[in-house]
C-alpha cells in the first residue's frame, strides 16, 4: 500500500474513531488521549495526522457535508426525471444517516464547536444541498414556492436525521419507513 494512501486509511480510521466518542461523550467531553487510545496510538501521536481537534472536527463536518452535498448531486444528475430524482436524495440521505449515525450526531451537535472559517465553510456546503432538494422538490411540485420547499426538505432531514434516536427495526426495516415516510411528507404537505 503506497504511503499517502495508508496515511489517509489512518486519518480515515481516526476521524471514525473520535466520531464515535464525540457522538456518545460530545466533543468537549472526549480529549485526544482518548481518541489516540481509540485507535491504538498515543493521544500526542494524533498531531501527526491533525493539528488540533478542532481541526479533526473541521475535517469531520467538511467531509460530511461535502459527501452529502456530492452525493446528491451526482444522484440527480443520474435521475431521468424529478420524481427519481427526489426518490434517489431520499434513498442517499436515509442510508447515510442509517450506516453513519455517528456523524449525524457529530454534525446536529457540534456545529457551534467548529472554527468560524470551518463553520462558515460547513454550512455553505449545507446551504447548496438544501437547494439542491429545494430544486427537486419544486420541479415535482411546482406551485411550490421556495421557501414552502426549503422548510420541507429542512423538516424532512430532521425525520431522517433522527435515526440515531429512532432505529429500532433492522436496517432494511428502518431504511423503508424512513424512505416511505420522507416520500409521503413530501406528498402530503405539498399543494
Amino acid at each position: 500500500m503506497p504511503a499517502e494512501t495508508a496515511k489517509q486509511n489512518r486519518r480515515d480510521q481516526i476521524l471514525a474513531a473520535a466520531a464515535e466518542l464525540f457522538a456518545r461523550h460530545g466533543f468537549h467531553g472526549v480529549g485526544i488521549d482518548d481518541i489516540g487510545a481509540a485507535v491504538g496510538i498515543s493521544g500526542p501521536a494524533l498531531y501527526r495526522h491533525f493539528r488540533s481537534k478542532d481541526a479533526m472536527l473541521g475535517e469531520m463536518l467538511t467531509s460530511i457535508s461535502e459527501r452529502l452535498l456530492e452525493g446528491g448531486q451526482a444522484r440527480v444528475a443520474a435521475s431521468s426525471d424529478p420524481e427519481h430524482a427526489l426518490r434517489e436524495l431520499i434513498r442517499w440521505h436515509v442510508d447515510f444517516a442509517l450506516d453513519d449515525p455517528a456523524l449525524i450526531t457529530v454534525q446536529i451537535r457540534n456545529l457551534a464547536n467548529l472554527t468560524d472559517p470551518d463553520r462558515r465553510r460547513v454550512r455553505a456546503l449545507q446551504r447548496r444541498y438544501v437547494e439542491v432538494w429545494v430544486e427537486m422538490i419544486r420541479k415535482t411540485s411546482p406551485e411550490v414556492d421556495e421557501p414552502t420547499a426549503r422548510a420541507a426538505a429542512h423538516a424532512v432531514f430532521g425525520l431522517i436525521n433522527s435515526t440515531p434516536h429512532s432505529a429500532h427495526l433492522d436496517r432494511d426495516q428502518m431504511a423503508t419507513l424512513l424512505s416511505q415516510m420522507a416520500l409521503a411528507s413530501l406528498s402530503g404537505a405539498l399543494p
